[in-house]
C-alpha cells in the first residue's frame, strides 16, 4: 500500500437509510472540501467486502499536525447545509490520526485487509516490532499481494461543529492495513500470518479485528485543485 506520506486520518462508520446519497455527498463535495484543505494528499473511500463497518475512509496527510491546523479546524466549524444533512446519519463513528510506523511491498491493490487492535498495557513494543519486523514483509512477499502498513494513533483530534452534528467519534485503535490485488491471495495471506490467536500471544488485546474492504473512490489533492 504506497502511501503519499507517513500520517493518515482514518475514519469507520455505517451510515443509516440508502447510503447512495451519502457516497454522492463524500465523492462530489466532501472529497474536494478536504483535498482542499493544505496538508491532505489522498483521499480514498473503501467500502466493506464482509462484516464490520460500512465506510473505511483514509486521507493520507503531510503530518498528523493537520488534525490541529487552522485551515481544518475551520472547514470543519463550518458544514455545508449538505454536510449538515448528512451528519446526524452517521453511525459508530471511529475516527483519527495516526502515524505510519512501517511499510513494506508495493503499491495499492483494490482490496484490503485492515486488523485494528490494541496492545496490552506494556506490550505495544513487542507487538509492534513483531508485525514489523515478521508480519508486514511477509504479507509483502506473497504472490497477489500490493502494499502493508503499521499505523500508530495519535491523540484524537479535538471536537467540531461537524463532529457535534454526529456525536462524539470513538478513537481509532492501531491498525494494519494490506491490501492486494488479488482477493484470494489477501484472504489467504491473513490467514497465515494474520491469525488473532498469534496477536494476542504477542501482545494484543481481545480480541483483534480483521476486517475486508474494496475501494469505491479515490482522488488526490492535485486532481481536487481548479483546474486538476
Amino acid at each position: 500500500m504506497s502511501l503519499c506520506s507517513d500520517a493518515l486520518m482514518v475514519l469507520f462508520y455505517d451510515i443509516e437509510g440508502d447510503s447512495r446519497d451519502h457516497d454522492a455527498w463524500h465523492s462530489h463535495e466532501h472529497f474536494r472540501e478536504r483535498l482542499s484543505v493544505p496538508g491532505f494528499l489522498r483521499a480514498t473511500r473503501w467500502v466493506a467486502a464482509g462484516p464490520g463497518p460500512e465506510f473505511m475512509v483514509t486521507y493520507e496527510v503531510d503530518s498528523v499536525d493537520v488534525a490541529t491546523s487552522g485551515a481544518y479546524l475551520d472547514r470543519l466549524n463550518d458544514p455545508s447545509d449538505w454536510t449538515k444533512s448528512m451528519m446526524p446519519r452517521f453511525r459508530g463513528m471511529v475516527r483519527g490520526f495516526c502515524h505510519v510506523v512501517a511499510g513494506a511491498g508495493l503499491g495499492l491493490g483494490h482490496v484490503a485487509a485492515v486488523v485494528r487492535f490494541a496492545p496490552e498495557a506494556g506490550q505495544g513494543g513487542a507487538l509492534f516490532d513483531r508485525l514489523r519486523d515478521d508480519v508486514l514483509p511477509g504479507l509483502a512477499a506473497r504472490r497477489g499481494m500490493a502494499g502493508a502498513h503499521l499505523l500508530r494513533p495519535a491523540p484524537p483530534p479535538p471536537m467540531t461543529r461537524e463532529q457535534a452534528l454526529r456525536g462524539t467519534d470513538r478513537p481509532l485503535p492501531a491498525l494494519l492495513i494490506a491490501t492486494a490485488y488479488d482477493a484470494a491471495a489477501l484472504d489467504q495471506a491473513v490467514r497465515a500470518l494474520l491469525p488473532p490467536e498469534a496477536l494476542q500471544a504477542t501482545g494484543a488485546e481481545p480480541p483483534a479485528e480483521i476486517l475486508t474492504y474494496t475501494i469505491a473512490h479515490t482522488a488526490t489533492a492535485a486532481e481536487a485543485r481548479p483546474g486538476g
